[in-house]
């Protein structure tokens, strides 16, 4: 798909390639950063390749320029934002709120906050700019406002007001930075994906697979390198439960998720209440700095870990730890970064498992990053 912005924005480096050339070099370099693994005799799996236009889940910048607002992506390398009108990775219906966004950028970047003295003199300030995450869910767009002011009264009706002219949009949330929670300034639905079959409430600014394609890749490749092995199994890095719930649509298996982030688990075990789903136990740890210790892993029959970009080393050091007589029969890796991956996967090997197979899975399309699914066995 073509893009105007190619040449400028940073978020489509390989853009100006043609379709074959971009995936024949996407798959080099994904196997040549794979040749850094200690083992010889494992297999690549067909790469899967998610189509352009598909991304769900989108952050973008936005700044208030001479009285308007520039909304974008950031020119590779630069703080410098790319306007765009559309976004040719972004899902139609994504694209088709970017002018409701801007709007509404508009018109709360046009309120003054409450005038603050400066020496003797009263100064009102406006917002200068800030991040806005998009989501979209099953059954409307959720919105999330990242800027580090707090909203007051003239924004929050700007905001609600706005959000009653969008069918679209069905909540609007706020947070002053990454690591806060969002607030809901206006909720019509409580936004939801249909995981397995199930509905799953998603909090807002909750990290999803960036595409449902790209979700439904992942979850086809761990199906398929489970195979026939039931029994109790962990996921591990577990997020809103992408891979639970297929998992325990098996009722031979018990599922044991965990993951930090105890806000994301809330709406996890509400899901899981709702739909009375009794094979899943939700766990919060730090599998960062508290991995699931060799103990603990013991009687697993498979573990699935999908760490964030700095890998699992930690959690892989204890699985590579467990006696060879009481390992799990299969552990099979997700990640979003091959160089990382590398690195679990040496420790693994080292520890007396076997590579046998690893998939790249592109969903992050017409960029350096590749995301894998990877089978060890003992």
């Amino acid at each position: 798909m073509s893009c105007p912005y190619a040449d400028r924005c940073g978020g489509c480096v390989s853009r100006q390639k043609t379709v074959d050339e971009y995936q024949k070099s996407k798959e080099k370099n994904f196997r040549q950063i794979l040749a850094q693994i200690k083992a010889e005799n494992f297999e690549f799996g067909k790469p899967i390749f998610v189509p352009d236009g598909t991304r769900r889940r989108a952050s973008m910048a936005f700044l208030r320029k001479k009285g308007k607002v520039v909304l974008g992506f950031n020119e590779e390398a630069s703080k410098n934002i790319v306007d765009c009108e559309t976004c040719a990775l972004l899902t139609p219906k994504l694209n088709e709120v970017l002018p409701f966004i801007r709007n509404l950028l508009n018109e709360i970047c046009a309120i003054p906050f409450k005038a603050k003295k400066k020496g003797k003199k009263p100064v009102q300030t406006y917002l200068e700019g800030g991040d806005v995450w998009l989501c979209e869910a099953d059954n409307g767009i959720d919105v999330v406002l990242e800027f580090d002011a707090e909203l007051e009264l003239d924004h929050r009706m700007v905001i609600f007001e706005q959000a009653q002219t969008s069918e679209s949009v069905i909540r609007i949330s706020h947070r002053r930075k990454p690591d806060n929670e969002a607030e809901p300034i206006v909720e019509k639905n409580a936004p939801y994906i249909k995981i397995a079959d199930t509905f799953v409430y998603i909090p807002a600014g909750t990290f999803l697979q960036p595409s449902k394609a790209g979700e439904q890749a992942l979850v086809s490749l761990v199906l398929k390198y489970l195979g026939e092995t039931t029994g109790k199994i962990a996921d591990l890095f577990c997020g809103v439960g992408t891979f639970s719930y297929p998992l325990a649509r098996n009722v031979k298996n018990k599922i044991i998720a965990a993951d930090s982030s105890e806000r994301l688990l809330d709406g996890f075990r509400r899901s899981v209440n709702k739909n009375m789903i009794s094979n899943i136990e939700i766990l919060t740890k730090n599998l960062f700095k508290y991995p699931l210790d060799v103990k603990e892993l013991q009687g697993f029959s498979a573990v699935v870990f999908d760490p964030p970009r700095a890998g699992a080393a930690a959690q892989v050091a204890e699985l590579a730890a467990i006696p060879q007589s009481e390992r799990p029969e299969k552990i099979i890796a997700v990640s979003c970064n091959p160089g990382t991956f590398v690195n679990d996967a040496n420790k693994l090997i080292e520890g007396g498992y076997k590579l046998v197979e690893v998939t790249m899975v592109d969903q992050f399309i017409y960029s350096n990053h590749s995301e894998l699914v990877a089978l060890f066995t003992k």
